[in-house]
């Protein structure tokens, strides 16, 4: 575990204070190593003794079903092709950490998300939502300004993400055109679009 994630698991603490829900944001752009982050966040705190969980914004990608019928599923990922009222919902249920609150996750594999896959706990003090658009200035996800106690934005050079998002797509055995499909129609146009709507952070890493 290194340095820095030791680090921010003794700042986010810090800010929690006596707090009893504390909600953490690790934004970024896709292939910025998110979810990697997330989860070493998550290990570093229960480290020092302290509940966490990890949400993924992920889960909430519209079904392909549907992204077909809006003509959509060659842009899967980007703002419009989430379920943006679900996601604030839930995260409003997760605030206030009165009941156990179910959470979908997404399947990278089968490309769809699996509804009640994670369960949130009242138990879990820190809760560590990882996701593109959890910063992004604009539509409904502007509403999430003031739902989160840390921010973190990862926020590698365009040529680090487009060397990570080629490897990501190569391993899901997608051939060479439909990997490049993948990273110059929607990866990487999203990942820029994502750089520059943003709201600040508290901490911002150009390397994750």
């Amino acid at each position: 575990m290194s340095d820095n994630i030791k680090d921010i698991a003794g700042e986010v603490v810090t800010r929690a204070g006596d707090a009893k829900r504390f909600l953490v944001a690790i934004a970024g752009p896709p292939g910025a190593g998110k979810s990697t982050m997330a989860d070493n966040l998550a290990d570093a705190l229960r480290a020092i003794g302290q509940s966490a969980e990890v949400l993924p914004m992920d889960g909430f990608h519209m079904d392909n079903a549907i992204l077909i019928e809006r003509g959509m599923l060659a842009r899967k990922g980007v703002p419009e092709s989430f379920d943006v009222r679900g996601f604030l919902d839930i995260i409003r249920a997760v605030q206030r950490a009165d009941q156990e609150v179910l959470v979908p996750v997404f399947d990278r594999s089968r490309e769809l998300a699996i509804a009640s896959a994670r369960a949130v706990s009242p138990e879990h003090r820190f809760i560590i939502v990882e996701g593109n658009y959890l910063l992004f200035s604009q539509g409904k996800w502007a509403e999430l300004e003031g739902v989160f106690g840390y921010s973190i934005m990862l926020a590698p050079p365009i040529e680090v993400l487009e060397e990570r998002l080629w490897a990501r797509w190569r391993g899901y055995k997608l051939s060479e055109e439909e990997a490049s499909a993948k990273v110059y129609g929607n990866d990487l146009p999203n990942g820029r679009l994502i750089l520059g709507n943003r709201r600040p952070a508290d901490v911002t890493l150009e390397i994750a």
